[in-house]
């Protein structure tokens, strides 16, 4: 028989956030996982994730997002413009096995708050092996811009579907770059 314990329903969600970084080119960020991230970041092939992390207590989610992608990517706030925000919280579960990994044992997954951003910087200023100026741990080994539409088929298979939320929450945002341009640009002379 399996109970609420057994199967993790009991246990409450994570509360993260999760950042799309967009390039003005219209690439969106992806870190590739370090091979001892545990399984509820790599299973397989299945390495490659936005930034994304713990909110901590009384903090902001927004500037969460902000902090979270300074630590694990270097890229520092005033090299970002907020693009949008998915109003809902994305939600995943981890599978059993893996909830009795991740985090202690304590979340049955996460429930997430996910932000778009356009990078503003240059690509110097990423630094994923070194982040935050050297003060926090790498997450990340490798990292790449990757099409919006991409992105599901490169995470772990049980937070697909967040990942397809957010790619559908955000599609038309990798043109963020052209569409400021545009907007900007000068109207014609008759």
């Amino acid at each position: 028989m399996t109970t609420d314990s057994d199967s993790g329903t009991a246990l409450p969600y994570r509360p993260c956030v999760g950042v799309a970084l967009i390039a003005p080119a219209g690439g969106v960020f992806v870190g590739r996982r370090t091979k001892d991230a545990g399984p509820e970041h790599v299973a397989g092939p299945y390495m490659w994730q936005m930034p994304q992390g713990g909110i901590d207590p009384g903090e902001d989610p927004e500037a969460a997002a902000r902090r979270e992608l300074y630590e694990e990517t270097n890229v520092p706030p005033d090299a970002i413009r907020l693009l949008g925000e998915i109003p809902d919280w994305l939600t995943y579960d981890l599978p059993p096995a893996v909830m009795k990994q991740a985090w202690k044992g304590r979340y049955r997954g996460q429930t997430q708050k996910w932000f778009a951003y356009g990078f503003l910087g240059s690509e110097d200023l990423i630094d994923v092996l070194t982040p935050g100026g050297g003060a926090h741990k790498a997450e990340f080994d490798a990292w790449r811009w990757a099409r919006l539409s991409e992105l599901p088929d490169l995470i772990v298979p049980f937070k697909r579907p967040v990942y397809e939320g957010v790619v559908a929450a955000f599609a038309g945002l990798e043109t963020w770059a052209a569409q400021a341009s545009a907007a900007q640009a000068p109207a014609a002379q008759p």
